[in-house]
């Protein structure tokens, strides 16, 4: 037993300082017998208005990693999630793969990253040409289109909501993130792909699926799914998408 509340499994969740968003959907998938054991990654300046603003707030993320990590690890958590997306796409597929390494050399457990979730449910899903979008700014929709190209995916489109700050992103409302997925999606396009773990999404990814005909694959639902299915659960939860449905 890993623990009374956490029999299964305890996954620590890695987040930044200012995301609100990542441990209210993993509750909110009330998984039993998994518990959760979040660190945070002080954001003291969570301005990310333009691209200098942005590659400053990965500076800061870089900086504060360790710390919210060796804080996790005094849990004796069975697994690392990173509840942060942006870091674990740079550098392309090179990049996320050195992102992970360095993890589990620092903590000696496994790792589930956004990156290699999101192409782990493409490849469960079948689904080859994407379209992506972000709450990011222009050097950061860069990396993320170069990910999935190089991991073998062809990017239709792909677009940021420039928000600027980091708080600002879990506060970016449904009826915009419609508009976004309309402007990217078309009849050419397999599934639509969201990053950035602080956007509110995983429900209304879900009611999307079944409006647009194909998946729609939210961050947080994909690295939840990852972490499970990668640590051998086949828990299904309803209301998050096809691929905790059905995969």
């Amino acid at each position: 037993m890993t623990n009374a509340v956490g029999p299964r499994a305890v996954f620590g969740v890695i987040v930044p300082s200012t995301n609100t968003v990542v441990e209210h959907d993993y509750w909110r998938a009330a998984l039993p017998g998994i518990t959760y054991r979040a660190g945070s990654m002080y954001i003291p300046n969570p301005v990310m208005g333009n691209d200098e603003d942005f590659q400053a707030l990965l500076g800061q993320i870089r900086a504060s990693i360790d710390t919210a990590v060796r804080d996790v690890l005094t849990a004796e958590p069975d697994r690392m999630v990173m509840g942060m997306s942006a870091e674990t796409f740079w550098g392309g597929v090179a990049g996320n793969a050195a992102f992970e390494q360095r993890l589990r050399d620092r903590t000696g457990l496994p790792v589930t990253t956004g990156a290699s979730s999101c192409r782990a449910a493409l490849h469960a899903l079948g689904c080859r040409r994407i379209a992506v979008f972000s709450p990011y700014q222009p050097i950061a929709d860069i990396e993320v289109g170069r990910f999935f190209t190089e991991a073998g995916f062809d990017v239709g489109a792909i677009t940021g909501l420039r928000c600027p700050t980091a708080p600002d992103i879990a506060r970016v409302a449904a009826d915009r993130i419609r508009e976004t997925v309309a402007s990217i999606d078309g009849s050419d396009i397999e599934a639509i792909v969201q990053v950035g773990t602080n956007l509110s999404f995983v429900a209304q990814a879900d009611q999307l699926e079944h409006e647009l005909g194909k998946p729609v694959i939210a961050i947080n639902a994909a690295t939840l799914w990852h972490a499970l299915r990668e640590h051998g659960f086949d828990d299904r939860v309803e209301g998050a998408g096809q691929l905790l449905r059905e995969h």
